[in-house]
């Protein structure tokens, strides 16, 4: 008799406490829900990382949405916190370009790069291609930028734009011009000795595309008063 009271008391406990988790895990939906009405970032967060430890079973989603959140607040390394780095074929579209975005933020273009082509080989597309044409640029890949600036320049389409936030006023670009942006900087880079030409002939292409594009701008400038001062110690 005693042993069967243990035992009902055992159950009634774990019937209790799967009710409490229940209450809260209701809770802290309702919570996650109106502050995203509200537009609270820091609520977001918190809603979020309450429902990653009251529901396991849906706590995959729920942290690369988390880790989103984190990556849109320009929070990377919380972000990467939240679902690593490393590149996983079960990961989902979400997730990869959270540990992309991310990684490239950290200055980590060698990492991002094998997640923005992962996002590429899932859904070619030519926002990705730029990424991942900068991303070549920068590490000096000058082939394998040139093949995604040809496919960006084929594929990308007049209503598609590119922000740019170089300057204190963000501003947007067509992405076809920005192509042509970083084609001149890699055919400059190629040679800089005899595609000068070709490459200011390509700034001038992007600032006739785009007239507000400032960055293309400032590079034709650079490039001028270098060969200017290249001139004067000759």
């Amino acid at each position: 008799m005693k042993k069967l009271l243990i035992i009902v008391l055992c159950v009634l406990g774990f019937q209790a406490q799967a009710q409490s988790d229940q209450v809260l895990l209701e809770h802290y939906r309702a919570y996650y829900n109106q502050m995203k009405l509200q537009g609270d970032t820091q609520g977001i967060v918190n809603g979020l990382t309450h429902l990653v430890i009251l529901s396991p079973t849906e706590s995959k989603a729920l942290k690369d949405t988390l880790a989103m959140v984190y990556m849109s607040e320009s929070n990377h390394v919380q972000a990467l916190n939240t679902i690593g780095i490393d590149a996983n074929q079960t990961d989902s579209d979400i997730a990869v370009e959270v540990k992309a975005v991310s990684l490239k933020g950290l200055n980590e273009p060698h990492r991002a790069l094998i997640h923005f082509e992962e996002l590429f080989k899932r859904t070619p597309d030519p926002s990705i291609a730029y990424e991942l044409a900068e991303l070549y640029l920068q590490t000096n890949n000058l082939e394998k930028s040139n093949t995604y600036i040809e496919y960006g320049l084929t594929n990308s389409k007049d209503t598609m734009g590119k922000s740019f936030y170089e300057s204190q006023q963000p501003y947007q670009v067509k992405l076809k011009a920005a192509f042509l942006y970083l084609k001149a900087l890699t055919k400059y880079n190629e040679n800089k000795e005899t595609n000068f030409d070709a490459a200011l002939a390509l700034l001038d292409d992007a600032i006739k595309m785009s007239p507000n594009f400032r960055l293309a701008d400032i590079s034709k400038q650079a490039l001028i008063n270098q060969k200017s001062e290249s001139k004067v110690k000759e």
